[in-house]
């Protein structure tokens, strides 16, 4: 039973719970924001955002799971069902399950990237096939039809996930312990010797056009009128909130695990520490930098622009390394060994708290909910890989990803400050603490944090086409109507400036059929996941 599990050691509970925000978005996601927003001047909203909504969301987070597994909750639902008498609480824990599950659907099937990619780099594929052949053909985007089936990329998803079955099947220590003691440091030390590398890079070496030092002077030069625009500060909130794991439920099972006791302030802001040192130090300095030495800086700020840092990591990268001689193989292989090692390790976080919820509701033993999780990821993930040409990738990633963490995280942020009482959550916060928590954040719980996501959450839902806010309100003033950002959540919910038509004049599927196909699959999926809590606490007959 999940009950009688336990963290081996301090270091590999902070170490897991590190792994679980240290993720893709580190290396590929974080400098691209950097970049295309202030550069250096990013930092001032990215820290404000890390410390107004970043650890308070971590110490709600940690709070709530602690609470809940002296209940013996280790999932969501059960969790929310203990904060409060309230009969509808425990259904805002569905999006616990939920987002863990879409979410390790697709996160799989970037992890697999990564895997393939350490294979193609050791055997010399980038040496002879260019990635910007070889990735379109991999996805299956080059196919005749949206609904050819790409084999081998569906062949590494399921070699990924049966690795990530494996490892939680061994248990919290044996398995998600001690994957976080490999890999963390593995992905620090591999990142280390391509930011080294990477930085002593001089005109005499190979194939260098411009000092990779420009790049990282692009990532961080302060452009201060940055500041003043409201794009830089949802960029910079919406970095950390994504960084951090926040409003998924997997730091909730990892904290549930914990004794009643036990530290959670330090460990809570240790967790998030590392990942801010991973993420700026390490991040910010590997992937623009080397790109910039090979590309030129006027390259790399097109492809930040465009396709941010994935185009970088997937499709430039793995040539550049080319000029790097006999160490080419080997740099490609620490490249997407430490996004792998990102990647699987936040995966992992993703499959525990749908296990647990199985063990505590179902009485299944480890295995065997292994196997539910394993089953149902590839059910929902083969979906991805199938239509990722017609956008079926994209709409987990959006709609799972994205719009369900913040409504998440703003539900949970209210009942734990209104319904649980700010009272109680400062009490299960401080609790065995390690640290002095400053007063005042029990203030910017209650108060900041939740006007903090709000209004990230009302961005994200009428963000203006090109994100210019002043022109939005201008034109709304004027009478000409509110400019909604295709990319926004109202834009993408209506296809706003496309042709929402699911066939083309020959029969043939469209792009916006997948897109609805796939909105249909995820909310049948949450209200199926919510008559499934329904009738298990029926069962029980509502008890704690």
């Amino acid at each position: 039973m999940s009950a009688k599990e336990q963290w081996a050691t301090r270091v590999g509970l902070v170490l897991a719970m590190a792994g679980n925000a240290v993720g893709l978005g580190n290396f590929l996601r974080f400098p691209a924001q950097a970049a295309q927003n202030g550069g250096g001047t990013f930092l001032i909203p990215y820290l404000i955002s890390f410390a107004l909504m970043g650890i308070p969301l971590l110490w709600v987070e940690w709070a709530i799971g602690r609470h809940g597994g002296i209940y013996g909750h280790h999932s969501t639902p059960g969790m929310f069902h203990v904060m409060g008498d309230k009969g509808w609480l425990k259904y805002i824990g569905v999006f616990g399950i939920f987002t863990n599950l879409t979410i390790a659907a697709y996160y799989c099937y970037i992890e697999s990237w990564t895997l393939s990619y350490v294979f193609h780099s050791l055997i010399g594929t980038f040496a002879q096939t260019e990635p910007k052949v070889f990735f379109p053909n991999y996805l299956g985007e080059t196919a005749d039809s949206l609904f050819a089936f790409p084999l081998e990329a569906g062949c590494w998803f399921l070699l990924t996930l049966a690795l990530n079955i494996w490892i939680l099947s061994k248990g919290l220590a044996k398995g998600i312990e001690m994957a976080a003691k490999i890999g963390m440091p593995l992905l620090v030390i591999f990142a280390a010797v391509l930011v080294v590398r990477g930085l002593m890079l001089d005109a005499g070496d190979p194939g260098v056009v411009q000092s990779p030092l420009d790049g990282l002077n692009f990532v961080w030069n302060p452009k201060l009128e940055g500041l003043t625009q409201p794009t830089t500060w949802l960029a910079a909130a919406g970095q950390i909130f994504f960084t951090l794991s926040l409003g998924m439920g997997a730091i909730h099972c990892y904290a549930s695990y914990v004794s009643k006791r036990s530290d959670i302030a330090l460990n809570a802001a240790s967790a998030g520490w590392m990942n801010e040192f991973v993420e700026v130090v390490l991040g910010g300095s590997l992937l623009i930098p080397i790109a910039t030495a090979y590309m030129g800086l006027a390259a790399v700020q097109s492809a930040t622009a465009g396709g941010g840092g994935f185009s970088l990591g997937f499709l430039s990268l793995p040539t550049l390394f080319n000029n790097w001689g006999w160490f080419a193989p080997i740099a490609g292989a620490l490249w997407f060994g430490l996004l792998f090692f990102a990647g699987i390790t936040s995966s992992l976080a993703m499959g525990q708290p749908i296990m647990a919820y199985f063990q505590d509701e179902h009485q299944m033993n480890r295995r065997n909910s292994a196997l539910i999780f394993g089953a149902s990821t590839m059910i929902l993930g083969l979906f991805c890989v199938w239509l990722y040409p017609g956008g079926a990738f994209d709409e987990f990633d959006f709609w799972s990803g994205t719009f369900s963490l913040v409504i998440f995280a703003l539900l949970e942020v209210f009942i734990f400050s209104y319904v649980f009482g700010i009272d109680k959550g400062w009490k299960e916060i401080t609790r065995g603490a390690d640290i002095h928590v400053p007063r005042i954040f029990r203030f910017i719980i209650k108060y900041v944090t939740p006007v903090f996501i709000l209004v990230v959450f009302i961005g994200a839902l009428i963000q203006p086409a090109e994100g210019n806010w002043a022109q939005a309100f201008r034109s709304l003033f004027s009478g000409d109507g509110w400019p909604l950002a295709a990319n926004s959540v109202i834009g993408k919910l209506f296809h706003v400036g496309v042709d929402s038509a699911w066939f083309t004049p020959e029969g043939r599927g469209t792009k916006v059929l997948v897109q609805d196909m796939t909105r249909l699959l995820l909310f049948s999926l949450f209200a199926g996941i919510a008559v499934m809590v329904y009738f298990d606490f029926r069962k029980k007959g509502g008890s704690r």
